[in-house]
Order: structure tokens, then C-alpha cells, then sequence
């Protein structure tokens, strides 16, 4: 990792501690040919909002919107094109829930100015009423990063400096943005954000990097693409570089789960739809104990997602979900 400016002073955590919590990506918002379910094709606020507000009443701590700004046309069939944008639908979200938390899943924070992503940011969490979780990334898409930053080789000392610079504006109306690509003094950002000492920063990312990153600037990390075999060395390692770097100072650690369908009474499921083998599907203890796996590696927050043919059962098996697994997590 390059040498930075002091990493933020206060670690923010905010799963509350001994508990493992869960939250989901929305469906709808980002239309990747490797998740996208076709009735999400068909899909648009409507369904967005039915989702939002069962996750909402269901008891889920975030809800997820990703981030791109622009696909170029040689990876339109395999990522898609349909990608709403983040901190416009995370504040339509802050109207319409009240409880859950909004994630940005993952900011390519490095693609804006860190005073602008700060008013934007700050913004949400105010009307929000401080629910923001920051979810910031390095991207990953040449183009996209060469029109908006350049030089996409360099993406990562980027977005170690937008990071610390997000962090900064967060806690001084009137910060010293280091780094060289934003010099910055005497400059307001206003309003200001709701929680105190400011919105914590989880690090997306599976990568050496990206593990780097979080142990030295991150209050959370959300990897990208971890396969569960693969997760408790990652973790391990995390954990060497916190105590290395950051003197072990607590950190919230999540994963994304394999997609799930809940079946058994009063799930909503459907008993006999025969699930591809990479799905965890049955009753809610079995999937419970799959879960519980993840929480005795470290994990404490778990990305969520599930099979369904329609919005509405989707819907039900968010509500199931909430009603009959949540409460297994942490027995």
C-alpha cells in the first residue's frame, strides 16, 4: 500500500457487538447478467419499493445499491446496462424506510471528488436520519475509470487517498484534503452528517489490496467474490494486518452468501422448485446452520440474496427470512 496521510482517527463500528446481523444488495437496481433474475428484467421502482420496505419490516440491517456510472458497450452482455445510479436511489430509499441502513455497494469513490461524494454522502445520512454505511471500491471496468479519473493503473493509491479524504470531510467542516490529486483547505462541507465522529467506511474487495486497505483505513470489509472455502485464511490475514497497522482495533466483517430459498411452513417457498446445487435451500434451521458457519470465522454481517420467480416471492422469502432465520443467527 502507498504511503498515506494518517489513517482516519476513530473506527466506527456499527454492528452491534456479539451479534451477526444480515443485509441484501436490491435486486432490480443492478442488472448483471451473473445474479439478474428475469423477473427483474421487467422490473423497475415499483418493485424496487416493494422489496425495500419487506426488508425494511423484516428486520434487515442495510440495504445495498451498487455503483457505475458508465458500460462500455464490449461488456453491456455480460454486466449489463441497467444500473441505477447510487446516492439518487439510496435517498429515494431514506424516504420510503425508516429502520434499515443504506450501503453503497461499493462507491467508486475515487471517481469523484471527495468534497463532492462528501456533500452527497453527508446529505443522505441527514435524511436519513444516520443511516449510512459508506461501501467504497476500487472499480474494475478500464473505460469507466479512464473517462471519469484516468489512469486506471493507479486506482488503488487513488482510492486510498479519496478514502482518507472522504473520512476527513466527514469529521471537519473545513478540512485539509491530503493527497495530491485534491488539495484542499478552507472549504466548507455542509450539512453535516448525522452520526458522530461521522458514517463508517466499509472496504469492498477480496483482493490483496483491497484486504490491505481495509486493515489500514476501513471500519468494515464487505469482500467481493470470496468463495467460503477461501474465507477464514482472508479473514486471518485481515486480523495480522489490523494488528499490524491499526493495533487491532475492532473491525465489522461481512461476506456475500451463497443464494438462498427458503422452504418448509410459512416460508413462502415452494417445496418442489428444484434449486441449482450452488443454492442453500431448506427449511429456516438448515439454513441457519449454514449461516451460523460464517459467524464462527468472524463474520458478523451477511449479505443476502434469494431465488425467486416474481416480486412477490421474493418478497415472502425476505419476510420468512426475517421472521424465521434471523432469530436463529445467533443462538
Amino acid at each position: 500500500m502507498t504511503e498515506l496521510a494518517p489513517a482516519p482517527a476513530d473506527v466506527v463500528t456499527v454492528v452491534p457487538d456479539g451479534q451477526v446481523v444480515f443485509g441484501m444488495q436490491l435486486p432490480v437496481q443492478s442488472q448483471s447478467s451473473i445474479y439478474v433474475a428475469e423477473w427483474e428484467t421487467r422490473a423497475g421502482p415499483a418493485e424496487i419499493a416493494q422489496v425495500a420496505e419487506a426488508a425494511d419490516r423484516a428486520g434487515f440491517f442495510y440495504l445495498g445499491v451498487c455503483d457505475h456510472t458508465a458500460i462500455p458497450k464490449r461488456l453491456a452482455e455480460s454486466m449489463g446496462t441497467i444500473w441505477y445510479d447510487t446516492t439518487a436511489t439510496l435517498g429515494w430509499l431514506a424516504g420510503i424506510t425508516t429502520q434499515v441502513r443504506l450501503l453503497s455497494h461499493v462507491l467508486i469513490l475515487a471517481q469523484r471528488h471527495p468534497l463532492r461524494a462528501a456533500k452527497e454522502l453527508a446529505t443522505l445520512d441527514l435524511l436519513s436520519g444516520g443511516r449510512l454505511i459508506v461501501g467504497v471500491g476500487a472499480g474494475h471496468v478500464p473505460e469507466e475509470y479512464e473517462m471519469l479519473t484516468g489512469d486506471f493503473a493507479a486506482r488503488g493509491r487513488h482510492t486510498d487517498e479519496a478514502i482518507v479524504a472522504l473520512a476527513a470531510a466527514f469529521t471537519e467542516e473545513y478540512p485539509d484534503l491530503p493527497g495530491p490529486r485534491w488539495p484542499v483547505s478552507s472549504m466548507a462541507v455542509a450539512p453535516r452528517p448525522v452520526q458522530t465522529p461521522r458514517p463508517p467506511i466499509w472496504i469492498g474487495g477480496s483482493s490483496g489490496p483491497a484486504i490491505r486497505r481495509t486493515a489500514a483505513l476501513g471500519d468494515g470489509w464487505l469482500p467481493q467474490g470470496t468463495r467460503r472455502t477461501d474465507l477464514a485464511a482472508q479473514i486471518d490475514e485481515l486480523r495480522r494486518l489490523r494488528e499490524e497497522v491499526r493495533g487491532g482495533a475492532p473491525l465489522d466483517i461481512g461476506t456475500i452468501v451463497e443464494p438462498l430459498y427458503l422452504t418448509g411452513s410459512g416460508s413462502g417457498g415452494d417445496d418442489d422448485w428444484a434449486q441449482p446445487k450452488w443454492v442453500v435451500t431448506g427449511g429456516a434451521e438448515k439454513i441457519a446452520e449454514s449461516l451460523r458457519e460464517l459467524g464462527a470465522m468472524g463474520v458478523n454481517h451477511l449479505q443476502v440474496r434469494f431465488m425467486a420467480r416474481s416480486v412477490a416471492e421474493y418478497c415472502d422469502q425476505v419476510s420468512a427470512f426475517g421472521a424465521l432465520v434471523g432469530p436463529l443467527l445467533n443462538d
